[in-house]
């Protein structure tokens, strides 16, 4: 098969240190080539895949201080897209709705993956437009805002199996890993390794948007002998971050659409401490592998509870529902239908 994957460019395919979207791309990438499919992958010049690359901007543009305006770059991928757009039996975006408009006037065949929220009150009137544009879930929560869109599946997020090593021994501290923002809630992580007694180490970036909240909110709180903050890793840093920990803390306070982080954990066969927003339901297995919690209280007893958690039923659980493989497979049966179901373009009056 013929597919062409669509990445944003503001940051590498993978990318070097944060990013949650780019970084599934490039997992779907390479394991659709390594099931031999001819892939070609539109991104930034920066990636590094084993697919045909289409180079866009010179750098991920998250981490170019000379770019000031992103959009202005995804229009130029997009034009590169339907350039070649006949090439392919697939194309594959990654690019929320900006590319909606081109894909209702082209013959081929096409999905778009929603990666963000979507209880955004702008996104109603324009996905009633574009009813017809085929979408896929991360997770079945994050459809609930948008029932009249035309889902064609949901796909939890999926890691190369061989991407981390798992430790079945239990560490002696508590991870966080992410993003310092509002809705992570970095705060209730360091309460709630306070109050159990347990060290936590967190590794984060800041981004620009959430330097205030930074600044005024969580850099007070990490003036403790029981908090360590590192900054952002990357995946060798991260498996010894994660598989190293006790547990990870992941006590959202948002309709988290998937939590890749999640499934990190699992994959080093560390268990998970959540609160039940978004898709956390749906990916934790409560009592399996961690504790879906409700409040401070019931996170620090859970603390209490880790130890007793089978590490090795943890990453079991990865390999079975989280692998890229099971991701890919996933995904090439969308495809399919799809393509055997291709019609006419739909364009709007």
């Amino acid at each position: 098969m013929r597919i062409a994957q669509v990445a944003p460019l503001y940051e590498s395919v993978p990318p070097k240190l944060y990013g949650g979207t780019e970084r599934v791309v490039s997992y779907l990438t390479e394991e659709l080539v390594k099931m031999g499919h001819e892939v070609t992958l539109f991104a930034s010049q920066d990636s590094n895949t084993r697919a045909k690359l289409n180079g866009i901007s010179k750098k991920a543009l998250r981490l170019d201080e000379n770019v000031k305006d992103p959009l202005a770059h995804h229009i130029l991928l997009l034009e590169n897209v339907l350039k070649e757009a006949d090439k392919f039996d697939i194309i594959h975006f990654h690019i929320d709705y900006i590319h909606f408009p081109c894909v209702r006037r082209i013959n081929t065949a096409h999905v778009t993956t929603l990666h963000g929220r979507l209880d955004i009150e702008d996104l109603k009137p324009l996905y009633k437009e574009y009813k017809d544009i085929p979408v896929v879930s991360i997770s079945d929560y994050q459809r609930k805002p948008l029932p009249f869109a035309r889902w064609v599946g949901t796909v939890y997020h999926g890691l190369p199996e061989d991407l981390y090593t798992p430790k079945f021994i239990p560490g002696s501290y508590l991870a966080f890993l992410g993003r310092i923002s509002p809705e992570k809630r970095p705060d209730r992580a360091i309460e709630i390794a306070k109050r159990a007694g347990i060290p936590l180490k967190i590794a984060a970036k800041v981004d620009k948007a959430d330097k205030e909240y930074y600044e005024t909110c969580i850099k007070p709180l990490l003036d403790h002998p029981l908090v360590e903050f590192i900054g952002e890793v990357g995946d060798k840093e991260k498996n010894e971050f994660l598989a190293n920990a006790l547990g990870l803390l992941f006590p959202i306070d948002w309709p988290e659409p998937f939590g890749l982080v999640m499934i990190e954990a699992f994959a080093c066969g560390t268990p998970v401490i959540a609160y039940p927003h978004g898709s956390v339901p749906e990916v934790m297995l409560d009592g399996v592998t961690g504790f879906i919690v409700n409040n401070i209280e019931d996170a620090v007893e859970a603390v209490k509870r880790l130890q007793f958690i089978d590490r090795k039923r943890c990453r079991k659980v990865f390999e079975e529902r989280f692998s890229a493989k099971r991701m890919a497979m996933d995904y090439l049966k969308i495809y399919e239908e799809l393509i055997y179901a291709r019609v006419e373009p739909r364009i709007a009056a």
